[in-house]
């Protein structure tokens, strides 16, 4: 079997100023400016190399060869120019640095406003109102260009659960990624907004026939099989005469992720298919009976906010077992290896990050190497980034409402809250907000910002540093926003889901409206 490459779209460059954007940036309704692998004479067997768990030696040939690279970790200094591209203008914060998990157009503005895009955070609150999501096009192109040089000879999939509208759908086919989806609604956005469905991978646990008939109609690339009753229901549906390529997920029994709840590569959880306790052998098995599947490679999703690059040298170890295996049993050669994703943000300055260079090095090492001692030829690797595109590109725009002092602590009340980010209360994330908008020399003091929905647990950021004065009416912005905040919303207390702004080169559009009152009230038909 060959290996595959996933057909690239034209490439648009976007031009990044190196300065900051001038104070008297306006907002505007305009459109944005546009191996031969060497074989050992005794290999390990297929048994030693699943249970393989132990890092490289130091004096392993391949456990040290990373590309040269300046960049660093991807979150800790904003975006990364393309070749060239011009830097930022001055010194790039470091990680400890207020600006520092802000997108890489961030710029002061006096001493009380924030530009993002050439765009005052003030003018978007005052146009679009709030709440307000604000998405930096460059910041989400730049991240998207990082990922394809620490991966080349890759296939790299933008995971649309972490945020997806057109817009995205579009800068993502332009930057020559592909796109991973997880249900029909997800799907249907991407290829009626132009996104090929061939380079698009479907997952799910649980996958509704709907799911499956809109991959199967649509021609989407690739199907990850996550479980053992979804091999028969998607060989049944695919049409006669033709074969719909597939992974299979593997759970590999790796614990790695920054919360219980956001980790998928142990056993005893929802996703995949163990390979302890033999089902993931069991469904490579049932696949290959099916001739109107083609089982193409494995698939592997850790968690999320992993930031060492540790789990994922073991996954690979324990993946090029399986594929040993799966040659010695069935001697067939899988030409493909999917990663998944997870790759670790800093949501507050100073906050741990993957460093992507190394991932990408380390990774590329460790299955040349892996691949070579086990006489198996380098499948083509694959990764699903989300968070690490979407995320530091984003920022969210509140307005105070009350701020309430009881006791010991302060509570500042904000015009959003669960019902557009659901983290805090899911997963205890911490977020940095930042006062814009006015003038204070006002100690700061520890305050809670809570939200303005029904329940206690509606807390967006506890325990934070904000101007003693902070009072009703300030604006709060809140970066590290762009990825599972709008995409988890609620119509909690029918409070209506924020807009999508995004900015670029001092002009910001409307991606997403507000939803309104009327738009909640049509789908009620009851009467």
């Amino acid at each position: 079997m060959s290996h595959r490459t996933l057909p690239q779209p034209p490439r648009r460059s976007t031009h990044r100023t190196g300065a900051p954007p001038p104070a008297t940036a306006t907002v505007t309704s305009g459109p944005p400016a546009a191996h031969q692998p060497h074989s050992p004479e005794q290999p390990p067997s297929a048994d030693h190399l699943l249970s393989t768990d132990e890092p490289p030696s130091a004096d392993h040939p391949l456990s040290t060869a990373e590309p040269p690279s300046a960049e660093g970790p991807l979150s800790a200094v904003g975006p990364l120019p393309a070749a060239g591209e011009l830097p930022s203008a001055g010194k790039p914060p470091s990680a400890a640095e207020p600006l520092s998990i802000w997108p890489g157009s961030a710029a002061p503005l006096g001493h009380d406003d924030l530009a993002v895009g050439g765009v005052p955070l003030t003018e978007i609150a005052d146009r679009f109102g709030t709440p307000a999501y604000v998405l930096d096009e460059a910041e989400v192109r730049h991240r998207c260009r990082a990922y394809l040089r620490a991966f080349p000879d890759a296939d790299v999939f933008y995971a649309a659960k972490a945020f997806l509208c057109r817009a995205m759908v579009h800068w993502v086919r332009e930057e020559g990624l592909g796109l991973d989806v997880c249900s029909a609604g997800e799907l249907e956005l991407a290829v009626t907004s132009g996104f090929p469905p061939a380079r698009i991978v479907l997952h799910g646990n649980a996958k509704s026939p709907a799911d499956l008939r809109a991959a199967l109609r649509l021609g989407v690339g690739r199907i990850v099989i996550d479980s053992t009753s979804e091999i028969a229901r998607l060989a049944a549906a695919v049409p006669a005469g033709s074969r719909q390529k597939v992974l299979i997920r593997v759970v590999p029994g790796i614990a790695a992720g920054g919360h219980a709840k956001i980790r998928t590569g142990t056993d005893d959880q929802k996703f995949g298919l163990s390979l302890a306790d033999g089902s993931a052998q069991h469904a490579i098995t049932r696949v290959l009976s099916q001739p109107r599947l083609e089982l193409v490679g494995l698939h592997c999703h850790l968690g999320s906010q992993i930031t060492t690059v540790k789990p994922y040298l073991s996954a690979v170890r324990r993946l090029i077992g399986l594929l040993a295996r799966i040659q010695e049993q069935h001697g067939i050669t899988l030409p493909e290896l999917d990663l998944g994703g997870g790759h670790g943000v800093a949501y507050r300055p100073g906050e741990p990050t993957l460093d992507l260079a190394s991932l990408g090095g380390r990774l590329r090492a460790e299955l040349a190497g892996g691949c070579a001692a086990a006489g198996l030829p380098v499948p083509r690797l694959a990764v699903e980034p989300g968070r690490a595109i979407a995320g530091p590109a984003g920022v969210v725009l509140y307005r105070v409402l009350s701020v309430k002092r009881t006791g010991t602590h302060t509570f500042v009340a904000v015009d959003g809250g669960m019902s557009d980010n659901p983290r805090p209360a899911l997963y205890g994330v911490r977020y940095a907000p930042r006062l814009i908008g006015r003038r204070t020399t006002a100690a700061p003091e520890s305050v809670t910002v809570v939200g303005r929905h029904c329940e206690a647990g509606d807390v967006l950021a506890a325990d934070v540093r904000l101007p003693g004065d902070i009072r009703p009416g300030d604006l709060l912005a809140v970066p590290v926003a762009g990825a599972y905040h709008l995409s988890m919303a609620s119509g909690y207390n029918l409070v209506g889901r924020p807009p999508v702004v995004a900015v670029a080169e001092g002009h910001a559009r409307l991606l997403v409206r507000r939803e309104s009152l009327a738009d909640i009230q049509e789908r009620d038909i009851g009467l």
